[in-house]
């Protein structure tokens, strides 16, 4: 992994992201979850979010190389999840996602 650009990553946040996910504490849940507090947290336990079993189950603790190995394609990372995304192939967009969330959430 390399140190990500938040500002870039804020713009991929807000073009391919923001229409199912907000990041600000006490944000509402869309489609997908609130991201607010992700780092540190374990799947599958946003408050107020109506995860599939898969997500409950994984029971991995976000950290950036986990985003960062979720990022690539969420459903080979996590089969069964709903997320519809079909991922960042791009490693430099995955850092810089990262260093948004880190800065946002």
């Amino acid at each position: 992994m390399e140190p990500g650009d938040a500002v870039s990553g804020a713009k991929l946040f807000k073009t391919r992201c923001a229409q199912c996910h907000t990041t600000e504490a006490g944000g509402a849940n869309k489609v997908g979850p609130n991201l607010h507090g992700l780092i540190g947290r374990k799947s599958g336990q946003a408050t107020g979010f109506s995860y599939t079993d898969a997500n409950k189950n994984k029971g991995v603790i976000w950290s950036d190389q986990t985003l960062f190995d979720y990022l690539e394609n969420p459903k080979k990372y996590i089969p069964g999840t709903k997320m519809a995304f079909n991922g960042f192939k791009k490693p430099k967009e995955r850092n810089d996602v990262i260093a948004y969330l880190k800065e946002a959430c």
